[in-house]
């Protein structure tokens, strides 16, 4: 018999690195940048259906959706808005997303899934003195090139309350990016564009809650690479959602 693939050892090391890097993403000052959630769909087969809705703490909400093309392909699209204003800034974000994947079931109810796209997206933030006049405006053009792996078991586990099973899908996502901040502009003249190379581990839990909706926690890191002024890691990853997962034909359980 082939030995399994160590699973529970893959998310230990995974949660703290990402602990790591949350904590060094916390010293980070402020980024043109604000990541979207990897998508993570776990899909099976083909006509499935992934759709998913989070928000978190800074107001970030993001908008997801996949469909499996066949029982191998499959196409992803992300939507992310954050539209925040702080006492010294206010900040928005537009960015979006697609991508083509390849998927396929493992052994043991594990899910492998693969995606290369891209994405592009506006970025502003200005800036305030404590008597609240504008002392700075940047603003500028975003776009994305990423390759993405996401590996999760489904339905291994169960939740009991209120006597009741609620099953629990787990996994993790791997990104790297390459970004770069266009048509950049400081207080509307001309500056110097800059690029990245982001890391992005994250891990993911999943609760049915009822039906095919499911209740989705999404934690995580952006790591860069570049030591840019306005392009650079300064935001980790926590999402909080709502999943729904059409799925008209087998499940993993069968």
């Amino acid at each position: 018999m082939p030995t399994p693939f160590p699973f529970p050892i893959l998310m230990k090391h995974l949660l703290r690195l990402t602990f790591l890097l949350v904590l060094v993403g916390l010293t980070g000052c402020a980024s043109l940048y604000f990541p979207p959630p990897p998508h993570a769909p776990m899909l099976t087969h083909q006509g499935e259906f992934y759709g998913a809705v989070s928000t978190n703490q800074h107001t970030n909400y993001a908008l997801q959706g996949a469909y499996g093309l066949t029982n191998h392909l499959a196409v992803a699209g992300t939507f992310s808005s954050l539209h925040r204003k702080k006492s010294d800034r206010t900040e928005d974000i537009d960015f979006a997303e697609a991508s083509l994947g390849y998927f396929t079931r493992l052994p043991d109810k594990r899910v492998l899934e693969v995606y290369v796209g891209g994405g592009g997206g506006a970025t502003q933030r200005i800036e305030r003195n404590d008597e609240q006049l504008t002392t700075r405006k940047l603003n500028g053009s975003l776009s994305k090139v990423f390759a993405q792996v996401n590996y999760a078991r489904k339905k291994r586990d169960n939740i009991h309350l209120f006597n009741r099973d609620f099953p629990l899908t787990y996994g993790a996502a791997l990104r790297m990016s390459y970004m770069q901040l266009n048509n950049f502009r400081i207080d509307g003249l001309a500056a110097p564009g800059e690029s990245n190379v982001f890391f992005e581990p994250i891990t993911f839990t999943r609760t049915q809650i009822a039906g095919p909706v499911q209740l989705q926690i999404i934690s995580g890191q952006i790591f860069g690479f570049r030591n840019n002024k306005y392009l650079k890691a300064a935001n980790s990853v926590f999402q909080v959602g709502i999943v729904i997962n059409l799925d008209k034909n087998t499940t993993l359980d069968e």
